[in-house]
């Protein structure tokens, strides 16, 4: 009799082990990056897809780059459905500025999304080609008084690079002398200062490493409200300091709107995990020169607008 008990006591341990167990079910998530396959994003996020496992027994992320834009966004918009494992990245490019000069190329806003995390923060710098001399915001302003034509490269016409270019010469007062030089790449952006193509460019801090090492370039300032902080451009002062328009470049990891809560809170959690471990934070400030900022979305709503005002002040510079 007492075997038999214990038997069935057994039983139902497992039972309840097993209805334990349904409630958590394995899903892979695909993460879809749809801009420069090669890019910043894209590298960052098969990083973050690669340190899931490490973290979650019950959601593994897949990274998938390709290159839309736009378009890309638009069918995920159409063919996702809330709950669909299904994630995509979203950010200031598609929601401050095509919105504002381009909005016929979005089938989507805002609302079609619910906001999970931001993946990384960037903060752009200015380099100039190192026979102009100039190393600190003085020097460029006092470049900019002598009235001479300035062009800068920058990935894309209408792009971020393109806007904090923008936004800091004209406010300088030289809207009118400025030309904007747009690469296909951010990298091939960022090399063109040091082949004298241009004057300036603005790119992220891990595309001009190399070229600012071989002393092509000097770098000038950052798109920032104070000096960066860490890596090899430590000590480069912030532009926000001396009364000049910035943002960072942010990419927000997005769901399909009217997904479950709780799933929207368990991937914010691992991402959070992701983001806070030691070897992802070395890589992330050392290698790709990016820092963790991890936000809310009170947060991420007050970058959009800071960036469509932005956008709104000097899109006749950009968009002539």
């Amino acid at each position: 009799m007492k075997r038999r008990i214990l038997s069935i006591a057994l039983l139902a341990a497992m039972c309840a082990a097993l209805l334990a167990g349904c409630g958590q079910k394995s899903a892979t998530w695909k993460v879809t990056c749809p801009w420069a396959p090669s890019g910043v994003a894209a590298m960052v996020s098969q990083q973050a897809a690669t340190k899931s496992t490490s973290y979650s027994d019950t959601i593994t992320l897949v990274a998938e780059a390709i290159k839309g834009d736009a378009a890309t966004v638009n069918t995920w918009v159409a063919d996702t459905k809330a709950n669909d494992t299904e994630l995509v990245f979203v950010g200031e490019g598609l929601l401050s500025i095509t919105s504002i000069l381009d909005p016929a190329k979005m089938q989507f806003g805002y609302e079609d999304f619910v906001f999970v995390e931001n993946l990384y923060s960037s903060i752009f710098v200015l380099s100039a080609d190192a026979k102009l001399n100039i190393n600190s915001v003085a020097d460029l302003e006092a470049y900019v008084q002598q009235g001479t034509e300035i062009s800068v490269a920058v990935n894309g016409a209408t792009s971020s690079e393109a806007f904090l270019a923008a936004s800091l010469f004209g406010s300088m007062g030289a809207g009118d002398k400025l030309k904007l030089t747009p690469y296909q790449s951010a990298a091939e952006a960022a090399q063109a200062v040091a082949r004298g193509e241009t004057q300036f460019a603005v790119s992220h801090q891990s595309q001009i490493l190399e070229t600012y090492q071989q002393k092509g370039v000097t770098i000038v300032c950052a798109f920032d409200e104070g000096n960066i902080e860490n890596g090899p451009f430590a000590g480069v002062e912030g532009v926000g300091q001396h009364g000049y328009p910035y943002f960072r470049n942010r990419c927000f990891v997005m769901a399909r709107a009217g997904t479950d809560e709780k799933k929207v809170a368990e991937l914010k959690e691992l991402y959070g995990k992701i983001l806070a471990d030691k070897e992802v934070v070395e890589w992330l400030q050392d290698t790709m020169l990016l820092e963790v900022d991890t936000m809310s979305v009170a947060d991420v709503e007050a970058h959009v607008e800071n960036v469509k005002n932005l956008v709104n002040e000097y899109k006749d510079i950009v968009a002539g």
